[in-house]
């Protein structure tokens, strides 16, 4: 990972103010057999307490082996599996956070591992901010961008709220465990990175409209990484050890972008404010959850297609004249809506919102409400929604 981290550093070079917690993430190690390095790694660090946390399934395919491999070390281990809802999800709710953290404390871990996916990490970098101790990335699955990301989205009282915390210490993506993730995870991967066509467009969309903090390092950064996804979308697709290589690099490099800005402007637009307004509305009705990957692949082409209508009916909304043209070829970057679902279909995910169980009226009501989320954002559909 020498090439990724260099990257990351001549980035962070090119960047005076930048956040410094990416530099810090070390190692990064992207390759089979990972997780045998991670026992060494804790007793190189003088750690005598670790807790895991994990859920039934991660830890039966990669947290009990850790566990083991961590006490054979000499350091006592504790595994926290959180407890799913009365839906049979796992989700970062207040009930999760407390379970790991009341754990976490009584133990009095010095350091906490995350073995899961998007969800789990979230619930670890909560709680590991929240008692003041570090924790560590250990993916199982290729599914989101957020596993070295600062940003904890939880749900609050039932909304989506998310946390500037801290990021992993090190990462140890597993390309052995990675390569048999579940196909449904890996398409949610790819999608959740197919999200940066519409995030990046709303970024520069809401510099131009309220000079929102902006990074032109960091979003070549994240256009490399979706570019690299788009163009080996034949071998993600078919699952190849190096498919899934390409898919995970681009989803870690993703996150350090988030990192290096210390927002997650970046990789998070209104694609996500839909599927952040579906998982809410699925909650509320105690529906069982979706893919954070699947929603927000589906959502992508939702607003791609929105967007490419308004540019076609005239001017676009809280731009001046000087700006319409710059924004306009931004919104050239984004491909076609069939583009976008054809690659959807391709990696064997979702490609309409009907396939995730998203009514007709939720879809109206969420492109219409779904920007007040994150009211601190000027997308385009916000923009669009406050001019009508």
């Amino acid at each position: 990972m020498s090439d990724m981290m260099n990257k990351v550093r001549a980035a962070a070079s090119q960047m005076p103010g930048a956040a410094t917690a990416s530099l810090e993430i070390d190692p990064v190690l992207i390759e089979s057999g990972a997780i045998r390095k991670i026992a060494p790694y804790l007793k190189e660090k003088g750690y005598a307490r670790v807790s895991l946390v994990a859920d039934k399934t991660t830890y039966e395919i990669a947290g009990q082996s850790i566990e083991a491999a961590i006490v054979q070390a000499g350091i006592r281990a504790q595994a926290t599996l959180v407890a799913p809802n009365a839906q049979g999800d796992v989700i970062a709710d207040e009930a999760s956070l407390v379970q790991l953290i009341l754990d976490v404390k009584k133990f009095g871990a010095e350091v906490i591992l995350a073995v899961g996916s998007g969800t789990l990490h979230d619930i670890a970098r909560f709680s590991a901010y929240a008692v003041s101790v570090p924790f560590v990335s250990v993916p199982t699955a290729p599914s989101v961008d957020g596993f070295n990301s600062v940003g904890a989205p939880l749900i609050l009282r039932g909304d989506k709220t998310t946390i500037q915390t801290i990021g992993p210490s090190a990462i140890f993506a597993d390309l052995d465990i990675l390569t048999k993730a579940p196909s449904a995870l890996v398409a949610a991967g790819f999608g959740d990175m197919l999200g940066k066509f519409t995030s990046l467009f709303d970024w520069s969309f809401g510099r131009a409209s309220a000079d929102e903090v902006y990074s032109g390092v960091v979003a070549e950064m994240t256009r490399e990484a979706l570019r690299k996804c788009v163009d080996r979308v034949d071998e993600i697709a078919s699952r190849s050890p190096e498919g899934i290589r390409i898919l995970t690099e681009a989803l870690v490099e993703s996150g350090f972008a988030m990192l290096l800005l210390g927002q997650s402007h970046p990789a998070s637009g209104a694609e996500h404010h839909l599927s952040h307004y579906w998982e809410m509305e699925f909650l509320r009705t105690g529906r069982k959850q979706i893919l954070h990957g699947a929603k927000v692949g589906v959502a992508c082409g939702v607003i791609a297609g929105l967007y490419k209508e308004l540019a076609e009916k005239g001017p676009l909304p809280s731009l001046p004249e000087e700006k319409q043209g710059a924004i306009r070829e931004e919104l050239a970057r984004i491909p076609s809506v069939e583009t976008i679902k054809g690659w959807l279909r391709q990696v064997g995910g979702p490609s309409e919102t009907s396939e995730l169980g998203v009514s007709e009226e939720l879809l109206a009501r969420s492109l219409q409400t779904a920007h007040r989320i994150r009211m601190n954002r000027h997308t385009l559909l916000r923009a669009y929604n406050e001019s009508r």
